[in-house]
């Protein structure tokens, strides 16, 4: 699955050298060719309908990370000094983001996606803007045990990101890890998450390429974001991918298919 997120650094690459780019990931590009996905993907189906599916998802990337990086950027400012990344992937926010002094920044993901990222950022002599610290478990094990032994603070609040993740987790997967999420949490904690709205399942992972990120889809989000987040102790609000987007500048021209429903991109506290 890791290699999904050599993916979506080629689409942050690609918005990187957008002429009023949302924002700037330098090391995208380096991560994306490691990867063998630059400067073009493998060939994909030259159908119109695969085409749109495409774009959709990259459009998806490209808010979502805007989305996340404010996010981040409000919990600093806030004084939130402890950053966690959930399957962190290719994430190059603790090099590409200004950090106040005394942020640490954990990474976590399994050992093959940390040592290839490794790799790449020797070759690129990239140097971290906070103090940033791996931490190599699967999250199907003992993550928060993991976490703490590299130095996690559960009494000091945390903002959490878990970006693209929940979508790959069936539905007792994602509620344990909502569940550990909150046991680490100390009052003031931050969270962000993506979640796959809706019917997105039926719309793109139908007739996925057997391999493709749509093809390892399995969790949509709840009916009720909001409300299914407050049994977890956060206060959360919900936000469309259109509502985002028309706020950064990019609005989505084609009217909405179905009745909006609650939007995927989650900002919560813990209170």
């Amino acid at each position: 699955m890791w290699a999904t997120a050599v993916g979506v650094a080629r689409v942050r690459a690609l918005e990187t050298e957008r002429e009023g780019a949302l924002f700037r990931d330098p090391l995208a590009r380096a991560f994306a060719a490691a990867g063998g996905l630059w400067p073009s993907p493998p060939p994909l189906p030259d159908d119109e309908a695969a085409r749109r599916r495409r774009l959709a998802v990259s459009f998806s990337i490209v808010i979502r990370t805007k989305f996340l990086d404010d996010l981040l950027q409000q919990a600093s400012a806030s004084g939130i000094r402890q950053v966690v990344l959930l399957g962190a992937g290719m994430d190059s926010r603790a090099f590409r983001m200004d950090w106040p002094e005394g942020t640490r920044l954990f990474e976590v993901d399994t050992a093959a996606p940390l040592g290839f990222k490794a790799s790449v950022l020797r070759q690129e002599r990239a140097v971290a803007r906070c103090e940033r610290i791996t931490v190599a478990v699967d999250l199907r094990e003992d993550w928060p045990a993991a976490l703490a032994a590299a130095g996690h603070d559960p009494d000091a609040p945390t903002v959490w990101i878990a970006e693209g993740l929940l979508i790959y987790l069936p539905e007792d997967a994602v509620e344990l890890l909502l569940a550990r999420i909150g046991a680490q949490s100390a009052a003031g904690s931050r969270l962000g998450l993506t979640l796959g709205s809706r019917g997105v399942i039926e719309r793109f992972g139908a007739d996925a390429a057997p391999g493709s990120a749509a093809s390892m889809w399995v969790s949509e989000m709840p009916d009720d974001p909001v409300g299914w987040l407050a049994g977890h102790g956060w206060e959360a609000d919900s936000h469309t991918l259109r509502e985002r987007a028309a706020a950064y500048g990019r609005p989505i021209t084609t009217p909405p298919q179905r009745e909006e429903q609650p939007g995927g991109l989650i900002s919560a506290v813990r209170w």
